[in-house]
């Protein structure tokens, strides 16, 4: 608390690696929230005056008394302990402010209106703020992943699968699942920014009575045509009918963060792993300090993706809490709305924290391509077995040279013996010929990427179509 009594936000990050120091506490900490809900009442004033409800003159009285600077949040914590919404508190402070200008524009202040029309409408200004922002992060992203996918088209690397070396792939195919997350995750979240957002009016109980009463005093337009002013002034979609009881936009909003941090959580996951001492394919950008360890001098840990990670796995756990707010009784909940305020302002930081993370991790990587051919190396040929069973199938049938390269791998990566030595050899005894040098041809990893090239073509052919969108 400062000297003067005002709350101070506390919630600073310290504690939150997922989205600590990337501007995103400002944009969703108390004093946001405050400074949405005036902003609400003050475009309910503005549209109740363009409909002919209220005077003009209150709509601009009410405006030029709404400093959200100037609204006390510790009666507003104080109001939440009371009325178990801080919209009643608010609504009050504010109704003194416009009083001490004109007592008449005070009559005005939410006019008609509920607080879950207030502090929901504010909740979708604030998840557009924040939407649109992990929007241009993720492009970012996209256009750093895009770039990895491209200039390492061709290069090998080993494909893991449950851990293991399984088949050749390139660090360019790599990239482009990476790509194509970050993608899906662009599309659903542009798809809930271009209208998923609606401003929200409904009254006590959701049949803008009040609103409607209040129109048909000053002979103006209905309640329906207010909806349509309403959202227009906070650049909201219009609502339909009321969605008090009715959550969905507030699902949807949970979905796409939870794709979000998914594609960035696999981003992140893949680095852990490539970053290992013992495989080394990958790096995090250096500087000066980033990744020391308090008691290991040696350590470079990758904290990007460990900021990612941290934040792709706490995000589905709050939109499970988001999720179950859509089952409520009535026309208004009692607890199920008011559940819904901090999972979603936490699932909002840790997304939007994860996306700039995720566009400082891919800009900055550093991919090792000799280090992917070492590892290739590693299991002398027998990352092509696959390859060998279909080359050798013609000759021995399919399942002998399954057994046989069962066999020779096993004996290759116990005694480090040539594997198209040990294969001439095993099929000699068993009565085959085999071609020593073709063998030789076929265990290169390099020669073994089936479509992968074409496959990162297409994936860029979408990142360029979905470049142009906005």
């Amino acid at each position: 608390m400062t000297n003067d009594g005002v709350l101070e936000y506390a919630d600073t990050g310290l504690l939150s690696p997922g989205w600590a120091d990337t501007d995103v506490g400002e944009l969703l900490d108390d004093r946001a929230w405050v400074r949405a809900m005036v902003e609400v009442e003050v475009a309910l004033a503005r549209a109740q005056a363009r409909c002919g409800m209220i005077p003009a003159e209150s709509a601009r009285v009410i405006a030029t008394a709404a400093d959200a600077g100037r609204i006390d949040l510790r009666a507003l914590v104080a109001g939440v302990r009371t009325t178990a919404n801080p919209v009643v508190a608010l609504v009050a402070q504010l109704t003194a402010a416009v009083a001490a200008l004109d007592t008449g524009a005070a009559d005005h202040v939410h006019c008609g209106s509920t607080s879950q029309d207030i502090l929901d409408s504010a909740m979708m200004l604030l998840c557009a703020r924040t939407l649109r922002r992990v929007l241009d992060d993720l492009r970012r992203a996209a256009g750093a992943a895009a770039g990895l996918a491209d200039r390492y088209r061709g290069t090998p690397m080993a494909g893991r699968t449950l851990t293991q070396h399984a088949v050749p792939i390139t660090f360019g195919l790599k990239a482009t699942t990476w790509l194509q997350l970050l993608l899906d995750a662009i599309d659903r979240v542009r798809r809930v920014l271009d209208g998923g957002l609606p401003a929200a009016l409904g009254g006590a109980a959701g049949t803008l009575a009040a609103y409607q009463e209040y129109a048909n005093g000053a002979g103006a337009d209905g309640s329906i045509e207010l909806a349509a002013a309403f959202a227009a002034e906070l650049g909201l979609a219009e609502p339909l009918v009321p969605w008090h009881g009715a959550r969905t936009p507030i699902a949807d909003v949970a979905a796409a963060l939870c794709v979000a941090t998914g594609a960035l959580g696999k981003i992140a996951a893949d680095v852990q792993v490539l970053t290992r001492n013992e495989i080394g394919e990958v790096a995090e950008a250096t500087a000066a300090g980033r990744g020391a360890s308090s008691a290991m001098p040696q350590k470079r840990n990758p904290v990007y993706a460990t900021m990612i990670a941290t934040a792709a796995r706490q995000v589905p756990p709050y939109a499970l809490v988001l999720y179950q707010s859509m089952i409520v009784e009535d026309e208004r909940s009692a607890g199920g709305w008011h559940a819904e305020w901090q999972p979603l302002r936490e699932a909002l930081r840790l997304t939007a924290g994860a996306a700039r993370n995720a566009v400082e991790l891919l800009a900055g990587l550093t991919v090792f391509p000799e280090r992917m051919r070492a590892n290739l190396a590693l299991t002398a040929g027998a990352v092509v077995s696959e390859r060998l069973t279909v080359a050798l199938a013609p000759a021995l049938g399919r399942r002998a040279a399954k057994e046989l390269l069962a066999q020779a791998t096993r004996q290759s990566g116990t005694t480090g013996r040539d594997l198209a030595d040990l294969l001439t050899e095993s099929a000699r005894a068993a009565g085959h010929q085999l071609d020593r040098d073709h063998l030789r041809e076929l265990i290169r990893p390099e020669t073994y990427l089936g479509a992968a090239e074409a496959l990162v073509e297409r994936a860029l052919r979408r990142y360029r179509a979905a470049s142009t969108v906005r």
